[in-house]
């Protein structure tokens, strides 16, 4: 299906935690991401469009139950992975108990963003929760974060079928559009879209 830019709105409110919280309490694994195929593909996808070998420092919010994050490690020499909900927290950090170089926290985007700065940040089905305001504060403050030549890897569903939902293709515009981000891998198909962004300045 033809998209085109502003076809589509953010939501009036970001996504609530306890939304997000009453998914886990029915199902450890509520969008089955460890079973589903186009997941596992959209993951390693990422991992291997990934245009350098080796990250000094990684940001991951979102992280889930730390499919991604478990991925990311062997290229990383250390990995902040975030949740806003304490079930995908505990369960990330099972996933990635082999790593002692990744850490896994608590926190939600954008009122708990890190002082740290990364040159790896890694955001994968967050940014389409999120009401216009709060995307416009979190895209701020993960470039905020990111260093000078640093990428910013964006991942995201992409509704082929159905007109007007806001997805992958209408959150990837406002990451896309920005002047301080040069893009350097673009991918979409039928179940998602991917970007590779570097900051320029």
């Amino acid at each position: 299906m033809t998209r085109t830019p502003g076809d589509a709105g953010p939501p009036e409110a970001s996504v609530s935690t306890e939304y997000f919280t009453g998914l886990y309490l029915a199902k450890d694994d509520p969008w089955d991401l460890a079973t589903k195929w186009h997941d596992q593909r959209k993951y390693a996808v990422t991992v291997a469009s990934l245009p350098r070998e080796r990250y000094r420092s990684c940001y991951e919010p979102g992280c889930s139950i730390g499919l991604l994050t478990a991925m990311l490690a062997p290229r990383c020499d250390e990995i902040l992975a975030v949740d806003c909900v304490d079930a995908a927290v505990d369960q990330a950090r099972d996933a990635v108990r082999e790593f002692p170089h990744v850490r896994v926290e608590l926190a939600t985007l954008p009122a708990d963003l890190p002082d740290a700065r990364y040159d790896l940040i890694v955001v994968g089905d967050l940014l389409y929760y999120l009401s216009a305001d709060d995307l416009a504060a979190s895209l701020d403050g993960l470039v905020e974060r990111l260093e000078p030549d640093g990428d910013i890897a964006a991942v995201h569903f992409r509704d082929r079928r159905h007109g007007g939902n806001y997805d992958g293709f209408n959150a990837h515009a406002a990451l896309v559009e920005r002047a301080d981000l040069e893009r350097h891998v673009h991918h979409e198909d039928e179940w998602f879209v991917l970007d590779i962004l570097r900051r320029v300045r």
